[in-house]
């Protein structure tokens, strides 16, 4: 009991240093679309967005998921670890070159997708130098985790983020400009690149002294039914960008854009328990522990739902004055999409919560992969037909539909898998209750919002609503009984703690 205590204890603390890091790295790269909103207008902003578009997706899509093989192979093939980078390595240069010549030999790619952005097509051979760049270094972070190398991936997230948004902010005070911002781009994912090489010949004994063919394929074999189901998700999440795109101008496209702005910090809390989440999940699928997978996702989900339902609550209420203070009035059309695409946030729970026990039981990759094949076909025909005459919001609402369907088909799958039973219920009440916190929360902001953004300013209404909100979130956390004997006695020795020191302080003062 003991040894598990400690092992949870060090995954904790593990996704606490990757939360802190990545959330240093979201304060970082947050000012970038802040600022140009400011410095572009709504048709030069719209041209930006289709462009990270493409190099997102392609950074998403193009690897296939490969370098996930690494969480599974580097602990289990101790001799041949610098092989097993080194195939991840030539596998990212390989479609990131396929990328990049694609666009060079035919720059009218850019047009066909974004037929009112012609003016992009004279940046294609930019745009896939840039493609190269960011999918073959793409993995930096990743690799450092899966070598359980938890102060270096920090390093890396941190020190990254950094360096692209330091010069792509430098490229949009000096030239204000969509070219200016990919050149700053190829510069960063350059630095990148060089970083990763150097990382991967320091820490891996062996890499790029030879291609092991036998191992690729085991390599290939696992990570792609997982990559395939990962590609279909991530056009399943961008599909309908594209199409946006494809049937309005660059103007109406920002607006939209706006409206699926997703919250970094969302994705920080998801991407950081998921890296720790996995192995662990692995380790007890490998031991037979059905039961501690339940327990562990309960747990999981309950620590998530603390601030997704309180991120969502909130801004169903205050979304129009965060709009406001975050992209000024103009964007405020954007409200109607951004409240519906709202409601990808506590889908997100579902998706984390589910994502580690699919990557340790191999076999359900292959359902998955069925289910996000059908969804996307489904969602692809009714984007083909119906883009234009649905409108923006009605675009988003397909989205969210096809989201929720299927993570409710797979949630109910990975429940069978494990064997859950009515028994586990239990289990998951705290997130019911945490629900149920937010929702009296959101009622008390409600009814103070008419008030307090009649009397001041977006910003301050925003913070004042914002202060109000927490109060009463607590306020119901308490009153329902969320919190546990050992979270009050960790707050209380934490406070104890600050209280102790605080008077240290003050005796060395007076010392001095």
């Amino acid at each position: 009991m003991a040894e598990v205590l400690r092992k949870e204890i060090s995954l904790t603390t593990r996704a606490a240093w990757i939360v802190f890091a990545r959330t240093l790295a979201f304060i970082l790269s947050f000012a970038l679309p802040l600022l140009l909103v400011r410095r572009l207008d709504q048709t030069a902003f719209g041209l930006y967005k289709q462009v990270f578009l493409i190099v997102g997706t392609a950074v998403n899509v193009l690897p296939l998921g490969f370098h996930m093989s690494a969480f599974y192979f580097l602990p289990r093939e101790t001799e041949r670890r610098g092989a097993v980078v080194f195939n991840i390595l030539l596998f990212h240069l390989v479609v990131g070159g396929a990328a990049c010549l694609a666009f060079v030999l035919r720059p009218g790619l850019i047009s066909w997708l974004f037929p009112g952005s012609s003016e992009l097509a004279a940046y294609a051979p930019a745009l896939g130098l840039l493609l190269l760049l960011w999918v073959v270094s793409s993995f930096l972070e990743g690799i450092a985790m899966a070598n359980q190398d938890t102060k270096t991936a920090m390093l890396f997230i941190v020190s990254m983020q950094l360096a692209r948004t330091l010069l792509l902010l430098l490229a949009a005070l000096t030239f204000a400009s969509v070219p200016s911002l990919i050149y700053a781009a190829i510069i960063q994912g350059a630095l990148q690149t060089i970083v990763l090489v150097v990382y991967l010949s320091l820490r891996f004994e062996g890499f790029g002294r030879s291609l092991d063919p036998s191992l690729m394929r085991a390599q290939l074999a696992y990570a792609l039914p997982l990559g395939a189901a990962g590609f279909l998700y991530t056009m399943q999440m961008d599909l309908h960008n594209y199409f946006v795109s494809n049937r309005f101008d660059a103007a109406a496209f920002a607006i939209y854009a706006i409206g699926c702005f997703n919250l970094p910090l969302i994705h920080i809390l998801s991407d950081s328990v998921g890296s720790v989440m996995i192995p662990r999940v692995a380790e007890l699928q490998h031991r037979g522990e059905r039961r501690e997978i339940v327990v562990l996702i309960s747990r999981m989900m309950r620590k998530l739902a603390a601030a997704y339902f309180a991120i969502y609550a909130f801004l169903i209420v205050m979304g129009r004055e965060f709009i406001i203070v975050l992209f000024r009035a103009q964007y405020l059309a954007s409200w109607p999409v951004f409240a519906i695409n709202l409601a990808m946030i506590p889908l997100g729970i579902i998706a984390t919560a589910y994502d580690p026990v699919i990557r340790a039981y191999p076999e359900q990759r292959f359902f998955v992969l069925r289910v996000r094949a059908a969804l996307l076909g489904a969602l692809s025909v009714v984007l083909w037909l119906w883009t234009e005459r649905i409108g923006l919001v009605g675009v988003i609402s397909c989205v969210v539909v096809t989201n929720l369907v299927e993570r409710a088909v797979v949630a109910v799958r990975c429940g069978k898998v494990l064997g859950a039973t009515r028994r586990e219920i239990p289990l998951f009440k705290d997130v019911g209750k945490l629900a149920c916190a937010a929702l009296c929360a959101a009622l008390a902001t409600a009814f103070l919002r008419p008030f307090v953004v009649e009397a001041m300013p977006p910003f301050f209404a925003l913070a004042v609503c914002g202060v109000w909100f927490t109060l009463i979130y607590l306020g119901a956390i308490l009153l329902l009984g969320i919190v546990s004997p050992d979270e009050r006695d960790g707050v209380a020795r934490a406070l104890l703690y600050l209280q102790r020191r605080t008077h240290w302080r003050r005796a060395e003062g007076d010392v001095v």
